[in-house]
């Protein structure tokens, strides 16, 4: 079975509550065994549009990835990120 992977790019709009988001979201990640590979960081837009953040998270499948996307702890925490920040979010297996 392969790994699957959040793939996130991430504009804060407002840096003081987005800490609210990590803390909500600490609960789904703990549950589904969440491993964040990318979190922020220096980086380079080579091609195309960029956001201020990067973030890749690897689950145990594609099924574990969608489960914490869809879990009622990520969905609170969901609320709150999309209060202050913009975001684009794709879940894709891995190779």
């Amino acid at each position: 079975m392969s790994k699957a992977y959040w793939i996130v790019r991430v504009s804060v709009h407002n840096a003081e509550n987005y800490q609210d988001y990590i803390a909500a979201a600490k609960p789904a990640f703990e549950r589904y065994s969440a491993n964040h590979i990318v979190r922020g960081g220096r980086y380079e837009a080579m091609e195309g549009d960029a956001r201020e953040r990067n973030v890749v998270v690897e689950f145990k499948d594609f099924d574990t990835a969608m489960a914490c996307y869809n879990s009622p702890e990520y969905e609170a925490a969901r609320a709150i990120r999309m209060a202050n920040a913009d975001a684009e979010l794709v879940i894709v297996e891995g190779a």
